[in-house]
């Protein structure tokens, strides 16, 4: 008999937008242990996926938007299980 599959280890990848002049990738660069939260999403689509699809290890296309030129500017990788935005 099969095993049933309970939960996926296949790593996903997201795109992650941020304003440049708000949080860039420098900011990032720059963070303590070049980490970061992620908090002020309140589209609840997207605030109920970063708290429940995404993943430890899962990898993070940063992308900065109203800035010149716009568009992927680093990698990034996830090192924590998402968890509910402590500013909502």
């Amino acid at each position: 008999m099969p095993k049933k599959k309970t939960e996926s280890t296949e790593r996903r990848y997201w795109l992650f937008k941020s304003e440049a002049d708000c949080f860039s990738i420098d900011d990032l660069k720059a963070a303590p242990k070049k980490t970061t939260f992620w908090d002020g999403v309140r589209n609840y689509q997207v605030r109920n996926m970063l708290r429940d699809e995404v993943k430890k290890g899962d990898l993070v296309l940063y992308y900065h938007s109203n800035s010149k030129p716009l568009g992927v500017v680093g990698t990034a990788e996830v090192v924590k299980e998402g968890y509910p935005d402590h500013t909502a």
